[in-house]
C-alpha cells in the first residue's frame, strides 16, 4: 500500500497546537502498528510522546473489508503498565488530552477514536459495517489485540460502556482494573437523551448528523456545564467539516443505540452484579450530568459492591471538564 497521509490538529493542555501532516511509510499488515512522524509545536516541542494509527482486523465474515484504521494517541513508556482510554458518544480521543500527561508519568496510556469518530475510519453503513453494538464489540476486541496484548486497565466513558463490558465479560483475565465514567447503568439510562435521539430520526437525523456544530460541540455542551473554547470546538467539528462520512456514521450509530441500548444496559448490569465478575471495578460520576440521572447510581454501586467516586462540578464528559483531576483519580485507583 502506498504511504498514507493524515492531516491532524491536536490541541494540548498548555494551549499549543500540533499542526501538520504525518506520513505512514511502513507497509500495512493485518494488526500491524504504523507509527506516524511526530508533529512539533511552534517551539519545536513534542508534548505527547507518539502518535500512531492502528490497523486492526474486524473479525466478522460478513464484512466487505478486512481492516479498519484506528487512530490512537499514546503517552508514556511502553515498559509501564498499560491503560486504555475509550471515549464516549459522541466524542473523540481528543477529550483525554488533559488526562494523558498525568497518566504518562507512571503508565503507558493509549486513547483511541472509535470507528466512525475522530480520525478513525468511518465505513459507509450497509457496506460491511453498520455500526451495530455487536459489530462494535467485535471491532473493539480486534483493537485490544493490537494495542494491549497483555494485561491492561480499561477506562471507558459514557454510552460505549456496555460494549466494553460485553468484551470484558469474556476476557476478565486480561483486565487489571475497570473504571467506568458516567456509564448508563440504570433502566432510565437505556433511553438516549433527546439531543442524541434526534440523530436517529428517519429524516431529520440524516440532516442534523451532517451539521458540524450540532453533531459535535453543541451536543457535547448540552451534556454538562461546559464552556468550550472555539479552538477546542474546532477539533471536534473538523471530522464533520472534512467529510460527510462522519455524519453518516453518527446517524447509523444513533439508530443502533436507540434500538439495542436497552438490551446492552441490562446485560451490563447483569455482568457487574454477577458473583462471577472478579475485575476490580470503580465508577466515577460527574454529578452535573444532564444526560444521565444520578438517581439509582449510588444504590447500584452498593448492591454490586463497586467503588463510587463523585465529581461534584463535572458533567457527563468528565475528562472534558476536569481532565487532570480524572487523571489523578485513575492513577490512584490502578496504582
Amino acid at each position: 500500500m502506498p504511504p498514507f497521509q493524515l492531516e491532524m490538529d491536536f490541541l494540548l493542555p498548555e494551549g499549543n497546537t500540533l499542526t501538520g501532516q504525518a506520513l505512514l511509510t511502513s507497509g500495512v499488515l493485518k494488526g500491524n502498528l504504523l507509527k506516524l512522524i511526530p508533529c512539533m509545536d511552534t517551539m519545536g516541542r513534542q508534548k505527547i510522546q507518539s502518535l500512531a494509527l492502528q490497523w486492526a482486523p474486524v473479525h466478522n465474515p460478513q464484512l466487505m473489508f478486512s481492516d479498519c484504521r484506528w487512530f490512537c494517541v499514546e503517552s508514556g513508556s511502553s515498559s509501564n503498565p498499560s491503560v486504555v482510554l475509550a471515549h464516549g458518544f459522541p466524542s473523540q480521543a481528543y477529550s483525554y488530552r488533559k488526562v494523558l500527561p498525568v497518566l504518562s508519568q507512571s503508565y503507558h496510556a493509549t486513547a483511541f477514536d472509535w470507528l466512525g469518530f475522530g480520525f478513525s475510519d468511518k465505513p459507509q453503513p450497509k457496506y460491511g459495517f453498520d455500526y451495530t453494538l455487536d459489530e462494535y464489540t467485535a471491532a473493539f476486541e480486534s483493537l485490544i489485540e493490537a494495542i494491549a496484548p497483555d494485561k491492561f486497565s480499561l477506562v471507558i466513558q459514557g454510552y460505549f460502556a456496555p460494549i466494553a463490558i460485553k468484551y470484558a465479560s469474556k476476557h476478565q483475565d486480561k483486565l487489571q482494573h475497570l473504571i467506568l465514567v458516567n456509564p448508563p447503568i440504570t433502566d432510565k439510562h437505556a433511553i438516549l437523551p433527546s439531543t442524541l435521539a434526534l440523530f436517529s430520526n428517519f429524516l431529520l437525523g440524516e440532516i442534523f448528523s451532517q451539521d458540524p456544530l450540532r453533531a459535535s460541540d453543541k451536543a457535547l455542551m448540552s451534556s454538562g456545564p461546559y464552556a468550550m473554547k472555539e479552538e477546542v470546538a474546532m477539533v471536534y467539528r473538523r471530522p464533520y467539516l472534512t467529510s460527510g462520512s462522519s455524519g453518516f456514521a453518527l446517524n447509523a450509530i444513533s439508530r443502533a443505540m436507540k434500538k439495542d441500548l436497552k438490551a446492552y444496559v441490562q446485560s451490563m448490569r447483569e455482568v457487574l452484579l454477577s458473583e462471577s465478575w472478579k475485575v476490580p471495578t470503580s465508577i466515577c460520576w460527574g454529578m452535573r450530568d444532564r444526560w444521565l440521572s444520578y438517581e439509582g447510581v449510588e444504590d447500584f454501586c452498593k448492591v454490586s459492591n463497586k467503588k463510587l467516586l463523585e465529581l461534584p462540578m463535572a458533567g457527563h464528559h468528565v475528562q472534558e471538564d476536569f481532565g487532570e483531576e480524572l487523571g489523578r483519580i485513575i492513577s490512584e485507583i490502578i496504582k
